[in-house]
């Protein structure tokens, strides 16, 4: 595979940048050292594909504020507990005495919320299209049971209308996707058309193992080499073109396209999911009065130019240096999936 990547690419005859869109992809390529793998002129970038990154940070001040209600249990994944706000984390709020608690499935907070009735039981909803039909089905289930305090702060954020905002900005050349697997297996192929027959920009979506990725990367020269651009599945063991109908039928049933910020991005239409008008009794942010103030990226940080693929992370002047995973500045250095954690920890192997 690798001699056949070098030959696709002396025929390029010309420097090729790629990008991967999803945190998983970011940490698989380290970890198996596909970067060193590569020939000289084929460089790898890094997009806005880790959830807990683009989470803004005045979605992480409305989360701190509704945890801080003493009427709420307010209930999250683990990793958006050190996503810094505008002056705090989810963390240095439950230090301080918020009841936050870390659950592996949103379903969990229904249990919390039927053994806690005199409390209001909030799930923060973050993530792309993987994790949405899971916190769809749990809302589901709060109106058949009828468990009347659970309510959601929905977060959720969909992949194509980022991408599409990051090719029409012309920041960055990018000649080719690096699709993400775990997304499209929800999705499919097909949300993704626009990139080759609007940008004519090749397409891959792979898996995770080296072989995929490696695999992906031949498809996507082979197009660059032959001037295609289209959508092509290597992933075929979990990926159909139509994605999976149940999941996204159930994520539709609760939610509607809604504007988003992105960290490091900002407003991007239709890129988030919210609750509809049938569900809208659920929704957390219905529990403030207010929405704290708009606070402003970090001094210093780049993780904006990052996630667009304008900066790799070690070029930020805070790397390594102001930021690290243990005191992040930036979201990209808090998440395993974050390109700056990514960067940080297998920094020796660049």
């Amino acid at each position: 595979m690798i001699n056949a990547i070098r030959d696709i690419f002396r025929e390029i005859g010309r420097p090729v940048n790629l990008m991967e869109v999803c945190g998983t992809h970011t940490v698989a390529i380290f970890r198996h050292g596909i970067r060193g793998l590569l020939p000289d002129g084929v460089k790898l970038l890094s997009g806005p594909g880790c959830p807990v990154c683009v989470t803004s940070i005045r979605d992480i001040d409305v989360a701190i504020a509704l945890a801080e209600r003493k009427d709420v249990i307010f209930t999250t994944f683990g990793d958006m507990l050190r996503v810094p706000g505008g002056s705090r984390s989810l963390m240095d709020a439950r230090a301080a005495g918020a009841d936050i608690r870390i659950v592996y499935s949103p379903l969990d907070c229904l249990k919390i919320a039927e053994e806690n009735r005199g409390k209001k039981v909030v799930f923060f909803a973050a993530g792309f299209e993987t994790t949405a039909p899971l916190t769809a089905v749990t809302v589901g289930e709060a109106e058949r049971t009828g468990i009347s305090n659970f309510y959601i702060f929905t977060v959720h954020k969909v992949v194509p209308p980022a991408i599409d905002v990051l090719l029409a900005s012309g920041d960055v050349r990018i000649d080719g996707f690096i699709l993400p697997g775990h997304v499209s297996a929800i999705i499919g192929s097909r949300p993704y058309r626009f990139i080759a027959d609007e940008y004519s920009i090749p397409c891959v979506i792979t898996g995770f193992e080296a072989k995929d990725i490696l695999g992906g990367i031949a498809l996507l020269l082979k197009q660059i080499h032959e001037r295609l651009a289209k959508v092509e599945i290597e992933y075929r063991s979990v990926v159909r073109e139509e994605g999976n109908l149940k999941a996204v039928q159930r994520v539709n049933e609760i939610f509607i396209p809604a504007d988003s910020y992105w960290r490091g991005i900002g407003l991007i239409p239709s890129s988030g999911l919210a609750l509809r008008d049938s569900f809208r009794h659920r929704d957390a942010t219905a529990l403030l009065e207010e929405e704290p103030p708009h606070a402003d990226e970090p001094s210093g940080c780049m993780c904006g130019k990052v996630l667009r693929g304008i900066l790799m992370p070690d070029e930020c002047p805070l790397f390594a240096i102001g930021c690290t995973p243990e005191n992040p500045v930036g979201a990209c250095m808090v998440s395993s999936e974050g390109s700056c954690s990514a960067y940080y920890k297998y920094r020796g192997l660049l």
